[in-house]
């Protein structure tokens, strides 16, 4: 059921406007994916998640494994009737959930053996294990085991960690049952060029629906994580969808748009909401700072989210300080929002050939 298809290539820069059909449903690429790790996009509802504009989200294997459980959600009728979101799902397969326990979990060379950061209780996740568990899940994309390479690594750790990926990586492909679900494979490498080919060398062979850059947007300087997109984007099949995972602020997308990159996911969003940070075609607003407390006017004039239809700036200030959750909801609506509609743009940026100039005029606002 799984297909791609590339709509239209950017003439001056690599961008490129892409459909991906899933058994839930088409989405519009570039796409961003809000992050729904338990289940759930935090402080929203289904139906608000889609007002929104979006058309696929993210959860996360390693939480919906060890809460509620998989087996239980299968049971249910998978996670699209669990969560009541019947769009497209993408999982990670909690690679990266496992790497960031740090001394709870011990990689071995047939999986990961780690302590639960609930209870303690112990789990041996292998790459079969986390093919079986997003199955179970039944998930439109799955991604395949990987080790995330820390920063900053040697580069015999770096080569190390990517052989082991790739090994996982076959395993996970072979693992696989259900037709209607795309399996990702993921490009390790850390900081290092010449490994990142080798994962390539190792990786494109297995003939995945699609390819992931991982490892990035783990605490490298940006130039590191530009300089990486740069090289490897040209390098992946032009016939199967791209995602940089955990990318990340808006200019990093509209970056990674250009070198060719069609999915994008991270939590800067609904996690800045929360804390009061909202986005706008100009200056970002900082909700709780004084400035606002009597500001009659919307977060952004330019937007048409349900909080900026409905609501001023001095009232959302009110619900923060007042510590309301309205104040999670709303705040949440618009961010999510203006990633929608910056996908919104970047899309009709490239249909019309005009997304150098897009790029040119997003960066020196």
């Amino acid at each position: 059921m799984f297909h791609f298809d590339v709509i239209k290539k950017d003439l001056t820069t690599g961008a490129r406007l892409g459909r991906m059909t899933t058994s839930h449903g088409v989405v519009q690429t570039p796409a961003f994916m809000p992050v729904g790790t338990q289940g759930t996009v935090k402080s929203m509802l289904p139906e608000e998640i889609k007002n929104c504009g979006a058309e696929i989200i993210l959860s996360n294997t390693y939480h919906l494994y060890l809460r509620p459980g998989h087996e239980i959600i299968k049971k249910l009728g998978g996670l699209h009737k669990f969560m009541n979101w019947p769009h497209p799902i993408l999982t990670d397969s909690g690679g990266f959930q496992v790497y960031s326990l740090g001394t709870l979990r011990e990689i071995m060379p047939d999986g990961v053996l780690f302590r639960s950061h609930i209870d303690g209780s112990k789990h041996f996740l292998t790459p079969q294990k986390a093919v079986a568990i997003q199955e179970a899940l039944g998930t439109d994309i799955m991604m395949c085991l990987d080790e995330c390479t820390p920063y900053p690594a040697t580069a015999s750790q770096t080569e190390k960690s990517l052989n082991l990926t790739a090994i996982w990586a076959d395993l996970c492909k072979k693992a696989k049952t259900n037709d209607e679900q795309a399996l990702f494979g993921i490009i390790q490498g850390g900081s290092y060029l010449d490994l990142r080919r080798q994962s390539l060398e190792k990786t494109l062979p297995l003939g995945f629906d699609g390819y992931a850059l991982g490892g990035v947007s783990v605490g490298e300087p940006k130039e590191i994580m530009y300089k990486i997109t740069d090289a490897i984007t040209p390098l992946l099949p032009e016939d199967k969808p791209r995602y940089l995972m955990g990318v990340g602020t808006p200019g990093d997308i509209v970056f990674g748009v250009s070198r060719g990159m069609d999915m994008f996911d991270c939590v800067i969003p609904t996690r800045c909401a929360r804390h009061g940070l909202l986005f706008t075609n100009s200056e970002n607003v900082v909700i709780k700072n004084a400035r606002w407390r009597e500001d009659d006017h919307p977060i952004d004039e330019t937007c048409d989210c349900y909080t900026c239809r409905n609501y001023s700036r001095a009232y959302l200030r009110h619900l923060y300080f007042a510590g309301e959750i309205l104040a999670m909801v709303l705040n949440t609506i618009h961010n999510v929002r203006y990633y929608m509609r910056l996908m919104e743009n970047i899309r009709t940026a490239i249909s019309e050939n005009r997304f150098e100039k897009f790029q040119n005029d997003f960066q020196n606002k």
